[in-house]
């Protein structure tokens, strides 16, 4: 399972000195969590925060995932995928013309992902499933940090998983994932967790990343 830190809970006063020993302790996917303060009761931040990381994330490797929490989501995908966002999910719920805007982002050359809410169901993105690279199942309702997983969305992950069997694209859990978690993500088909609080919290972040790889039975790597 690859792990997806999201900044949404970092010091942004260190945020690039944070980002960097995420990625020297093997971390290769960076999640950046943007809410708009409608379509989620919260507001992070927008285009120069990616631009920023971009020079980082090309100086070891690592994907920018950039996770649209805002409406109307096709407004801004240029302005992401100019600064820097290689993949680029936006909410089935969030825009009523999904198709069109999902084909804008690949028309923009980037990955294009898919995310859904935990009561919403698996059928709201049927008729896409075979346009996108990764598809992201909200295990809590999104807007903070922190909470709690749902664990009644496994089994909808679960379900995924099943219909995904001969498809290559990845399944992404994203709230509330930690140490006492993960592995049961990982059972129900995830191939993607985001890790908020578990890895920016009061342990040195190469610490907290050892502790979910080895939550998953993994040997921690370190580049």
């Amino acid at each position: 399972m690859r792990l997806a830190p999201s900044i949404l809970t970092a010091d942004f006063a260190r945020l690039g000195e944070q980002v960097a020993a995420v990625c020297a302790a093997g971390i290769d996917w960076i999640h950046l969590d943007v809410m708009d303060g409608r379509f989620v009761p919260n507001i992070s931040f927008g285009p120069l925060i990616v631009q920023a990381l971009r020079p980082l994330a090309d100086h070891y490797g690592a994907l920018l995932d950039t996770h649209l929490m805002i409406v109307e989501p096709e407004r801004y995908l240029t302005d992401f995928a100019t600064a820097g966002a290689d993949l680029i999910t936006i909410h089935a719920e969030a825009t009523p013309h999904l198709h069109r805007a999902i084909q804008m982002i690949r028309d923009l050359g980037k990955k294009a992902g898919v995310a859904i809410n935990p009561a919403t169901p698996l059928c709201m993105i049927e008729e896409v499933i075979d346009q996108v690279d990764l598809i992201l199942l909200m295990t809590v309702n999104p807007g903070f940090g922190g909470q709690t997983l749902i664990p009644s969305v496994l089994t909808k992950v679960q379900r995924l998983s099943t219909q995904l069997e001969h498809r290559s694209v990845d399944i992404m859990v994203d709230g509330g994932v930690n140490p006492s978690t993960i592995a049961a993500c990982a059972a129900a088909g995830a191939t993607v967790a985001v890790v908020g609080s578990a890895v920016f919290g009061n342990q040195p972040i190469a610490d907290a990343i050892a502790d979910l790889r080895s939550a998953l039975g993994e040997v921690p790597r370190v580049k």
